[in-house]
């Protein structure tokens, strides 16, 4: 017997207000510091009004942004999503930062905005692709308290890069700065790095020197020497190219212990060795030495620089140059820098048995032979000196220093100035000041002007032991300064010869230079015999020097030509040509606003314009029959700006003469466009020089265009421009580049002021139209094709005074290529720009300018055709698949496009509904799915476009009439899905379309069977994608009621609207119930309740046995075996024994009922064995036995019931208890009110299973949020559960 247990519950049922109420008086809730007020525009006071902060609209943008991401963040913790977590919380985090520096006024909107782009896509740097890569790097240097140099003298630090100059550091005998408040000599910016820079082996080379002091001392002062001490190298390119190291906020720190080279004399080469790892001629230091360095690459020039990284700059950051110019020369820019190396020398003893300390000093000295101030630097980071002193090696008369020096020298100061380098040798032997033994000089500048060239030099040393005689410079610069500069025979200077200073020189300037063709050029007018040999050698000289002299040089050519045209035209046409096409040039193509500024404000030549198409037209007229084409097409290269020049010494002409010779001038332009129009329409058999040539002239016409419109009236040029483009080949080669060149000419043609401009517009258009008919028709070029489309429609979008002229011819190519062949624009609208235009298109035509276009179809065979193909390609545009799946508004756009076409076409009744109803299901526009602020944005800027689609669908369902009937049960389905969109306006309109469509069948057929069908059919499966939900089933149900008051069926149609409502919500308790985490007893209960409503009211058979297979899946993972035999012995009994033949369905194949019915109970009886039910299984034993008599089958009847019967005598097994459960009224679910049995466990006593029954009920109230209580309790386990107007009973039998 069992003990019976008593269970005791007592709950109460309350109600809880939830959050505090505001009003509870002077004082609040929340602290003052946790309030801000801001400011706001609102808009449409009232229920439905818009705030609109005033605030940056970057802001604004990060604050909506992060507020949707947050709803995502949480999602992506609950979907336990870790990685896409953690990465969107660190971009969070990165918009937070950003957003509170754009507050603080640390970042410009615009920096704002652009530090936001990375977010959507990450950039690394490729150095392998772009040439014109402006790079920077930053380095600064720190204290290490883990490393120390333990000297105790004074320290200079010079670093640099191998192409850059140096930056020099002082530094104490700790190591640190000698200045440490001065933080801007403890960092610099290496500037002017290009990607060829960082493609080579790039080193940060450091070298500390000792400053020292002799024993002796003069006036009680020692005296200093500088001895090298140690250096260390950092592999830049190394560290940069590892994808980790990337354009951060955080520096990239390195700590690099210091190297010494074992001899002494090998100093100058030690970084060499280091690099190359030549480990026996240097040691490192004790690992407690070293030095801290952090590095960081920024992208962009200086300027752009010093915008993004701002931090950088608040402290006056030092900058160093690189030596000579960087890729890309910039206008403006002003160096004037000579880098002097101290490379090596030879000396003499001088009479003492061991080697020299030599010691060199460098003096820069101006015309009177004084010292100029403040103009010798050892590197950046200090400020000019007036002299430089070397470091000093130790008994070595061959030392080699290899120390270089910045001399910012003044252009005006060059001429007069000279260096001198004074040797001393340094002994601590020997009391006094340092002793002088010799000295060197260089002018800066030669004789002829030019500057010292770059290069090595082999200086003379002089002799001279007293600083007195270096005073008077005038002395000692007449004499021979390098031995290059000796005469012969010169035996004075000859005796000296022994020793030799060698320096190496490097000028980087934009205002002097050291070469003397140019120097030959500008100043022609001092030997005019040699003008014919300078311009030719223009071609020969370096572009970076022309670019410097670019003015000069530009003013020597035309002051040449005005000189002796006859003589000199020619060459200086070429000259002229060679500088126009040198800026083309990716390093000087910035100089291009320097020529433009040239020909508006500095040129003067009035009359060149005549030499300048004289020469044109001389070199036009001998394309066709010229060998060599490559001169020719040099000078058409340079086309765009010879017609500047053209242009505008004819406009000077005509402002000093009072527009005299007008027609002269128009007659010799057209003279050349014959010429041009000769040689474009010559047609070449393949691919030929004059080919190119003519492609080459193409692609500078648009630009001769603008420039000829400032002298001559806009349809003079047009009609210039329509005769050039259809002067050309009408059918050229299939790979002939003259093609693709042709459109680009088009295309920039019709983005220039020619073509926007109404009056030359109507001249050019049916060129460009009849053009672009052509290709598309043939299906070339599609891309270009498309470009030219784009432009001349946004120019619609712009002007719509134009429409009228435009949209008929467009429309022409887009509806009547789209009515000859689909197939062409299946392949068309895979291209965006194409969807673009069309979107265009669409969006511009008027009511008027679509029934211009209906009207083009002769006979209403055509129109439907046209009409079916124009519905299909609207269909691949509202694919899910048509835009990547974050383009939504791409997709509003696209969507709001054709709701303007969808009130003008709409003859074609049954595709127009469809493509209606695929329009309203897009995923795009469901607005429920969108964040709060997303969906705001959206139903400002377009509504809910499902509405307005809605509204026209029942509008035009309206005007259908009696044509209603043909669209029945086609449409039924989708109509359903529309409706189940979860749109409250949506549904009201479109939910009394069924209210039609009933009554249509009604009096077609006397029933409306065919829609009840439909709908059933279709109810299940778009339920169990989740649509639909409580307040649809009420809204369906009331609505239709509503409609069927007046009808004459109205008793059937409440009949089958209330089975529909049943259903609905049988489905929903069904879909609600099968949620993951559910209990499987409330599953189970669901889907009985549905099959038992499939069986009994509505007779579907295949619903039925759909959902008894359900069922046996939920008692199979239940493990409740003998209920899942009787599962499925309900679909066991429909079957019979019979042959006849049956399809496919769920997992049975394709088999006979006999064979199924088999299959049925050998499952069936498997499965009553596993729940030790044998006497059933005895039973359907017996019935397969009869079977296999009849067949004969006796193998298959030996197997059957001896195990069974062993096993009802030989197992022993436990009987289950059962309890009946009533829920008893309307607030439960129909799945609910359904008395049912429960059965236990056999391992389980009555008292764990009235606990499991219980914790069940709990289950399901909780989730309905259901309060009760339990107020009747007896001991043979009966047990009521009141409710608010609903009770539970509950019963063990």
């Amino acid at each position: 017997t069992w003990t019976p247990l008593t269970f005791s519950f007592s709950l109460s049922l309350s109600l809880i207000h939830h959050g505090l109420p505001l009003e509870i008086g002077e004082t609040g809730i929340f602290p003052c510091s946790f309030i801000h007020l801001k400011h706001a525009h609102i808009k449409n006071k009232g229920q439905f009004e818009t705030v609109i902060p005033m605030e940056e609209s970057v802001i604004t943008e990060m604050t909506v942004t992060l507020r949707d991401w947050g709803t995502m963040w949480k999602q992506l913790y609950v979907k336990n999503e870790g990685e896409l977590f953690h990465r969107l919380w660190h971009v969070m985090t990165e918009i937070l930062e950003l957003r509170r520096q754009v507050l603080v006024g640390h970042l410009t909107n615009d920096l704002g905005k652009a530090h936001l782009t990375p977010h959507a896509v990450f950039f690394d740097i490729d150095f392998s692709d772009s040439d014109s890569l402006s790079l920077s790097l930053s380095v600064c240097l720190h204290p290490s308290p883990s490393l120390s140099l333990s000297l105790s003298l004074s320290l200079s630090l010079c670093v640099s890069l191998s192409c850059s100059e140096r930056f020099f550091v002082r530094l104490n005998k700790q190591g640190v700065p000698k200045s440490p408040e001065k933080t801007e000599r403890q960092c610099t910016l290496f500037v002017d790095l290009g990607s060829s820079d960082l493609r080579k082996d790039v080193y940060v080379v450091a070298h500390i020197f000792r400053i020292g002091k002799n024993i002796s001392c003069v006036n009680g002062i020692f005296l200093q020497t500088i001895r090298q001490c140690s250096t260390f190298i950092i592999d830049v390119v190394k560290h940069i190219s590892k994808p980790l190291f990337t354009f951060s906020k955080c520096n990239k720190l390195f700590v690099s212990m210091f190297c010494r080279c074992n001899t002494e004399s090998e100093w100058y080469q030690i970084h060499d060795n280091i690099i190359r790892k030549v480990s026996s001629r240097y040691s490192q230091i004790g690992s407690s030495t070293g030095l801290a360095v952090s590095l960081q690459l920024l992208h962009g020039n200086l300027e752009q620089i010093q915008k993004d990284y701002m931090r950088l700059f608040t402290r006056n950051v030092s900058i160093t140059h690189r030596l000579g110019f960087s890729d890309i020369i910039m206008p403006g820019e002003v160096r004037n820098d000579l880098y002097i190396t101290l490379e090596r020398g030879e000396f003499e003893k001088g009479g003492k048995s061991v080697a020299r300390n030599v010691e060199v000093t460098v003096y820069l000295l101006g015309g009177d032979g004084q010292v100029l101030k403040g103009l010798v630097c050892p590197g950046s980071g200090e400020p000019g000196a007036d002299e430089f002193h070397s470091f000093v090696l130790y008994h070595s008369n061959s030392p080699r220093w290899s120390e270089q020096i910045k001399l910012a020298v003044p252009p005006e100061l060059f001429r007069a100035t000279h260096l001198r380098f004074e040797f001393r040798h340094c002994s601590t032997k020997e009391k006094g000041e340092k002793k002088l033994f010799g000295y060197s000089f260089v002018p800066l500048m030669q004789e002829d002007g030019r500057t010292l060239p770059d290069g090595t030099h082999e200086i003379i040393v002089h002799k001279c032991e007293e600083t007195a005689n270096l005073q008077d410079s005038s002395r000692y610069l007449k004499l021979p300064f390098s031995k290059a500069s000796l005469q012969p025979g010169n035996n004075q200077t000859m005796k000296n010869s022994k020793e030799s200073f060698w320096i190496i020189s490097l000028l980087c300037s934009t205002k002097l230079t050291q070469n003397g063709d140019m120097l030959d050029l500008l100043k022609w007018r001092t030997h005019p015999e040699r003008i014919m040999d300078s311009l030719t050698k223009l071609k020969d000289i370096d572009g970076a020097e022309i670019v410097k002299f670019l003015q000069d040089a530009l003013d020597t050519l035309f002051a040449v030509l005005d000189d002796s045209p006859q003589r000199y035209g020619l060459k200086v046409f070429d000259c002229l040509v060679h500088i126009i096409n040198l800026l083309q040039d990716s390093k000087f193509q910035h100089f291009k606003p320097v020529m433009d500024n040239y020909i508006e404000n500095h040129f003067a030549g009035a009359l060149s314009y005549r030499d300048l198409i004289r020469v044109l037209k001389w070199y036009v007229d001998r394309i066709i029959d010229a060998e060599h084409q490559e001169q020719i097409q040099q000078v058409l290269k340079a086309a765009e700006y010879l017609f500047k020049y053209i242009v505008q010494s004819r406009m000077l002409y005509a402002a000093a003469t009072a527009a005299q010779a007008e027609e002269e001038f128009r007659c010799s332009v057209h003279e050349l466009f014959k010429s041009i129009h000769l040689f474009l329409s010559h047609q070449s058999k393949g691919i030929s020089p004059l080919t190119h040539t003519q492609a080459v002239f193409l692609r500078s016409f648009p630009t001769v265009c603008c420039e000829l419109l400032k002298v001559f009236s806009v349809r003079e040029v047009a009609n210039l421009a329509r005769d050039t483009l259809s002067s050309l080949p009408a059918n050229t080669h299939a790979e002939c580049p003259l093609q693709a060149v042709k459109l680009q000419c088009m295309a920039k043609t019709v983005e220039s002021p020619l073509y926007t401009n109404p009056e030359s517009r109507g001249v050019l258009l049916p060129v460009v139209l009849h053009v672009l008919h052509t290709y598309l028709q043939e299906q070339k070029e599609l891309v270009l094709c498309a470009n030219i489309l784009t432009s001349m429609l946004s120019l619609v979008h712009k002007d719509p005074n134009s429409v009228s002229l435009l949209l008929p011819n467009v429309c022409c190519i887009f509806f009547c290529l789209l009515h000859k062949d689909c197939t062409l624009w299946s392949i068309l609208f895979y291209e965006g720009e194409f969807v673009a235009c069309l979107l265009t298109l669409l969006r511009q035509l008027s009511d008027k300018d679509y029934q211009q276009l209906l009207s083009r179809f002769p006979n209403k065979e055509e129109l439907a055709n046209f009409l079916l193909q124009l519905f299909t390609v609207f269909r691949i545009l509202i694919r899910p698949d048509m835009f990547p799946k974050d383009w939504t508004v791409m997709r509003l756009v696209t969507n709001n496009s054709w709701i303007l076409i969808f009130f003008s076409l709409f003859q074609v009744w049954e595709s127009y509904f469809y493509l209606s109803i695929i329009f309203i299901i897009q995923p795009c526009l469901q607005l429920e799915m969108f964040p709060p602020s997303k969906r705001k944005k959206v139903l400002e800027k377009y509504g809910d476009m499902r509405v307005m689609i809605g509204c026209e669908i029942f509008s035009m369902w309206q005007n259908l009439g009696d044509y209603k009937v043909n669209l029945i049960p086609s449409l039924i389905g989708s109509f359903l899905e529309v409706t189940l969109v979860p749109q409250p306006d949506l549904r009201n309109v479109l939910i009394p379309v069924f209210h039609d469509m009933m009554d249509s069948e009604e009096r077609r057929s006397g029933n409306f069977k065919q829609v009840e069908a439909k709908l059933i059919d279709k109810l299940e499966s778009l339920m169990s994608e989740g649509k639909g939900d409580e307040t649809y089933k009420e809204l369906f149900n009331n609505i239709l009621l509503k409609k069927i008051e007046r009808e004459t069926w109205r008793e059937s149609g409440v009949s089958h609207i209330a089975t529909v409502t049943r259903l609905m919500e049988r489905l929903l308790d069904y879909r609600d119930c099968m949620k993951i985490g559910e209990v499987d007893g409330k599953k189970i209960g669901c889907t009985v309740n549905l099959l038992n409503f499939y069986k009994t009211e509505l007779n579907k058979e295949e619903m039925y046995i759909r959902y008894i297979h359900k069922l046996y899946e939920l008692h199979l993972k239940a493990q409740n075996f003998t209920e899942a035999a009787y599962t499925l012995l309900l679909y066991d009994e429909l079957l019979e024994w019979t042959e006849r033949p049956l399809r496919e369905f769920l997992t049975y194949p394709m088999q006979s009922e006999w064979q199924r019915k088999e299959c049925l109970h050998l499952t069936i009886i498997h499965n009553f064995d596993r729940g030790k039910c044998w006497e059933n299984c005895i039973i359907l034993c017996r019935e397969l036995a009869n079977q296999y008599e009849a067949y004969y089958d006796y193998r298959n009847l030996s197997k059957m019931r001896a195990s069974l019967y062993d096993k009802i005598m030989n197992q022993q097994r436990l009987e289950p208890e059962f309890f009946r459960i009533g829920f008893y009224g309307k607030k439960f679910p129909f799945f609910l009110r359904v008395r049912g049995l429960w059965r236990t466990n056999t391992i389980m006593s009555v008292s764990e299973s009235m606990s499991l029954i219980l914790l069940f009920i709990a289950i399901c109230l909780n989730k309905m949020n259901i309060v009760y209580s339990m107020n009747y309790i007896s001991p043979k386990f009966q047990i009521k559960i009141l409710l608010f107007r609903a009770f539970i009973c509950i019963f063990w039998l």
